[in-house]
This record gives C-alpha cells, sequence and structure tokens, in this order.
C-alpha cells in the first residue's frame, strides 16, 4: 500500500467525448446564465463598496485586505467605469481557476483528464455557492483561485519530495507567494495555510520539512506578499484586526462568552444547501473513504494512507486502467493535502461559531481542491455507480435551477418583492434596483450643490450612489463603522451644504437629524419592476451644524458594529 493513494485513472465506457456530448449543454446554459448576471445586474452594494476603495488607493482597508481593491482601481483606470469592466477580472480569476483544475485532473488522471475535467467544471458550476461568489467582483474570486493555484503547487512539490527527498523548490515558494496574495485577497486564506501546514506535521515524511529552510523563505515570501495590510494597520492603530476580533471571536460577548449549540447546525446547513446536497454526498463518501484508510493504515503505523474507495476488488476494476500516470496517481498526496485543507477550515469555522459567528461563504476556500476527486465515483463500474450518476444529473438540475432563480433575483425582480413590500425583507438584494433612477433625480441636485459633499445613512448606498454617478467622493454617516469612517477622520466639512439619501432599511433619525443646521423638501424616488413595488428612496438638501465635523461620524458614535460585510 503506498503512504497515500489518489483516485485510480479513469478508463471506462463513458469515453471523453461522450461525457462532453453529455454535459456541453448544460455548460452552455451555466455560462449563458452567467453571462447575463454580469451584463444586466446592478453591482450588488458590496461590489460597488470594493470599487469605491480602488478610487482611494491604500495600503489596505478597513474591512478586507487591498487586492481587489488595487485590480479594480486598475482595471477602472484603463477601461473606464463599467459594469462589464467592474467584473472583467471575474471572467479572467475564473479562466484561470478552471485552467488550474484542468492541470490537476492532467495531474491526476493522465490520458483521461479530459473527461475527469468536464465533470469538475459541471459540478462546480452546479454548486450555487461557486456559482455567486465566482461571479461576484467581491475578494472571493481572488481567494479561491489563489488557494487552489497554491494547494496544486504544492502537491506538486510533496509528491517529488516525498519521492526523491528534495522537490522542486520553486514549487514550494510558488506556494509560499501564491499563499500571500491570497492572503492579500482575504484574511481567511489563513486556514488554508494551516491546512497545508496540518498536511505536514500529520505525514511523517513530509514532516521532514520542518527542518528545511526552503518551507520558512516560502513562509517568507508570504508574509512579503501581507507586508501592505501590516503597514495600514500600523498606521491605522490596527482597526482591522480589531474588527475581525469582535467580529468573529467575541461579538456580542460583552458580558463573556456564551455557547451558541444551532450556530454550528446552521453553518452546516446553509453550507449543504449552497454548495449542493449532491455535491455534498459525493464529499461524504470521499471522507468515508479517508475515515477507514485512517483506522485501517494511520492508527496501527502512524502513517497517513487513503483508500478514498479506490482498492478496487478484481471484481469492481474497470476494464481496463490507462497504464500513463498509473505509479505517479496511485502514490500521490493530492487528497491527503485536499483532505486537510477541508478539515481544518471547516473545524475551525464551526468552533468559532459555537461562541460568534460564522458564514456559509467563509468557507468557500476548503472544498475547490476536493472536486477533482469526485469523477471516478461517477465513472467507475461498481455496485451503485448508477445511482450515483442519476445525482449527478439530479445536482445539475438543482444548480440550473438555482442559478435560474438568482440571476432573476439579481436582475429582473427581486423574488422577495412577489411575497412581501416590507423595506427590510431582504435588503440587500433590493438595494441593488433603482440607482439609474436616483441617478436621474439627484443629479441635477448634485450640479446645484456646488463645493457640497454628498452623504447616505449606510455604507451600501453610499458605495451604489458613488458608483452610479462616478463620484468617489460620497460619505457614509451611521453607527456602523467601516472604510467611510477611515476616509472621514481626514475630512472636515463643517458649515457645507449637503445632498443626504437615506431609504426605509437605513432611515433618517431623529438624532441624525440634530445634527444638520437645515433641511430642505424631501423628495421621493419610487423604484418598481413589473409593477412590483421594491422599495423608496428619498433625498433632502441639508446643512451641516458649523460645531460638527465630519471626521467624527457627525457626532454619530462610531462603535464597532457586528453586522456583516462579505
Amino acid at each position: 500500500m503506498p503512504p497515500f493513494a489518489a483516485p485510480p485513472p479513469i478508463q471506462v465506457e463513458n469515453t471523453e467525448s461522450t461525457i462532453f456530448r453529455q454535459v456541453w449543454p448544460l455548460l452552455v446554459a451555466f455560462a449563458l446564465l452567467r453571462l447575463a448576471f454580469w451584463l444586466t445586474a446592478f453591482p450588488n452594494p458590496d461590489e460597488a463598496y470594493y470599487w469605491l476603495w480602488g478610487q482611494h488607493l491604500d495600503w489596505s482597508y478597513y474591512d478586507h485586505p487591498p487586492l481587489q481593491a488595487w485590480i479594480q482601481a486598475l482595471f477602472t483606470a484603463a477601461l473606464g467605469r463599467s459594469q462589464f469592466t467592474l467584473r472583467l477580472p471575474n471572467l479572467l480569476t475564473n479562466a484561470l481557476f478552471f485552467f488550474t483544475n484542468y492541470r490537476i485532473c492532467r495531474y491526476l488522471y493522465g490520458q483521461q483528464a479530459k473527461t475527469a475535467f468536464w465533470l469538475v467544471v459541471a459540478l462546480i458550476l452546479a454548486s450555487p455557492l461557486y456559482f455567486v461568489f465566482l461571479a461576484l467582483a467581491w475578494h472571493d474570486h481572488l481567494l479561491v483561485t489563489l488557494t487552489l493555484m497554491a494547494g496544486y503547487q504544492f502537491v506538486r512539490f510533496a509528491d517529488r519530495y516525498v519521492a526523491d527527498g528534495s522537490g522542486e523548490s520553486k514549487r514550494l515558494y510558488a506556494t509560499g507567494l501564491l499563499l500571500g496574495l491570497a492572503g492579500l485577497s482575504k484574511y481567511n486564506a489563513v486556514f488554508v495555510l494551516a491546512g497545508l501546514g496540518a498536511a505536514i506535521a500529520f505525514h511523517p515524511q513530509l514532516r521532514k520539512l520542518l527542518s528545511d529552510r526552503r518551507l520558512y523563505l516560502s513562509l517568507g515570501l508570504a508574509a512579503i506578499a501581507f507586508v501592505p495590510v501590516l503597514v495600514w494597520n500600523v498606521l491605522n492603530d490596527w482597526q482591522s484586526f480589531q474588527y475581525y476580533v469582535s467580529r468573529s471571536v467575541d461579538a456580542g460577548t460583552a458580558t463573556g462568552l456564551h455557547l451558541k449549540p444551532f450556530e454550528p447546525v446552521g453553518f452546516w446547513l446553509f453550507s449543504v444547501l449552497l454548495l449542493s446536497p449532491i455535491t455534498v454526498g459525493l464529499i461524504f463518501q470521499i471522507l468515508q473513504g479517508a475515515i477507514a484508510a485512517y483506522r485501517r493504515y494511520v492508527l496501527p503505523i502512524l502513517s497517513p494512507s487513503w483508500c478514498n474507495r479506490c482498492s478496487f476488488s478484481d471484481s469492481e476494476k474497470p476494464e481496463s486502467l490507462a497504464a500513463a500516470n498509473t505509479n505517479q496517481v496511485n502514490s500521490s498526496l493530492y487528497g491527503w493535502v485536499a483532505l486537510w485543507v477541508f478539515v481544518v477550515p471547516t473545524v475551525s469555522l464551526s468552533l468559532i461559531a459555537l461562541f460568534s459567528t460564522a458564514l456559509y461563504y467563509w468557507n468557500i476556500m476548503a472544498y475547490p481542491l476536493l472536486f477533482p476527486l469526485l469523477p471516478p465515483l461517477l465513472l467507475r463500474k461498481q455496485a451503485g455507480t448508477p445511482r450515483l450518476r442519476q445525482c449527478f444529473w439530479l445536482g445539475q438540475g438543482y444548480g440550473l435551477l438555482l442559478a435560474s432563480l438568482v440571476v432573476f433575483h439579481y436582475s429582473v425582480l427581486p423574488l422577495s418583492a412577489l411575497l412581501s413590500q416590507e423595506a427590510t425583507v431582504d435588503a440587500d438584494t433590493r438595494m441593488l434596483y433603482g440607482w439609474e433612477q436616483v441617478a436621474a433625480a439627484v443629479q441635477p441636485q448634485v450640479e446645484d450643490l456646488g463645493a457640497g459633499f454628498l452623504a447616505t445613512t449606510d455604507y451600501r448606498s453610499a458605495s451604489a450612489l458613488a458608483y452610479v454617478l462616478n463620484q468617489p467622493a460620497v460619505f457614509a454617516l451611521s453607527d456602523r463603522r467601516d472604510q467611510f469612517d477611515i476616509w472621514a477622520a481626514r475630512t472636515d466639512l463643517s458649515g457645507q451644504s449637503a445632498l443626504l439619501l437615506w431609504d426605509d432599511w437605513h432611515p433618517l433619525t431623529s438624532k441624525m437629524r440634530s445634527h444638520f443646521a437645515s433641511f430642505g423638501p424631501v423628495q421621493t424616488v419610487t423604484v418598481t419592476r413589473l409593477g412590483v413595488l421594491i422599495k423608496r428612496y428619498y433625498f433632502s438638501r441639508v446643512s451641516v451644524s458649523a460645531k460638527i465635523s465630519i471626521s467624527s461620524g457627525l457626532a454619530l458614535p462610531c462603535t464597532v458594529s457586528t453586522e456583516q460585510s462579505a
């Protein structure tokens, strides 16, 4: 038994051309839905928020590291502001993400790579989690792509290292650099780093790396990539790190830690539904194989082995196995690494959920390495495989249905508006609608405003207003601390006139009103689609009291809120 058994080469009755003919209509449908979303859906409030960061270049930012903002700044400067430009980086990272999956399939399956690859693509696109988060111009498309690339590079290094005791140094250094860039995209890349660390620590042959200076040079490259975040935090009193401590560790625990046993259940439930129940079922079979291998091989000899249900009996073997790559595939550490990159983030976030909050998409980087392990479950000749294939098609239908609903929900009409006209019901999605109407209504007021400024009552509406007007100088006046407070601290607008926008989700309270010297008439923009009321926006000309500085948040308390942004 090799130290780790990865999936076997695939050679079954389903040829590459047959698989492609079966899945290509679905792939085209998913591609058209993605294109429709990219070109028609107004930027999600957080997409506009991160675009706005790019118009205020800095070392880093309050909510997240800076890579997404830097990329938005580069693309906007080169191509101008548009929805196409906003999401063009996603198109590039999607291409890189799927190309990396193809390279993984080539490495694992040799001549059968294309057969496996088309199944992997279909499984990923049918996952609502990845359909949405690879489409949104958030930080996640960068995080997922960079961590997948890092995992692949590390596997290539680890396999050679175990085989000859040396390995290709360039792949280890590439792993460090890619992880550093992932950390420059989103902080939860640290969980992937921890997963790779566990894969090293618990493997008797990889453990020797702990005394290899190349490992620490690789970590040094990751740290260098992360330097801008450290610089920003030093200059801003470590505010970003403080925000994440309060958000993920002690949020809502002013009176001490409180056990919340149902939070992990919600985390797991949403993860299953959004990853796709069918995909989760396939992953569960992979994990069953891992547990069986652990009990059979690891416990007795403390050596990681993996059967992954791939130790076929004679009656289960495919009719012929590809001779090429057989030895390499069967001895690869790919599954070992993928397992730890899945287990460490999932367990960590489940534990965080016990005491605080963990959102399902924070674990988005834990699953991509698992997808290339799934094709053998669908293609091998074994009892139960036809049922799994039926489940595969059921999963494709599930994903296509949800993808269609998502595109309709974001681009045509919020489905929630059919059920309720309350502004606070699915308020995030309602925020996508009506900004062209708002821009048309406020543009004459903006032109008359002269040296005044624009402000709203929440970071979401401030970001959307800035985007639709292509006007970066917009302020958010709210109790929620965010990047707008960092910018406001550098500005004194006492005594100036302003155009203030608000909505029913974040209304203009009497406390806010008290900080303005005068108020003009309130105008209303009513947003409807297909005759259905979605929401209302309100705006008015105001003047700021001479004694009030916007750097103090208009005298509003700037407490750290546990309200989540992406």
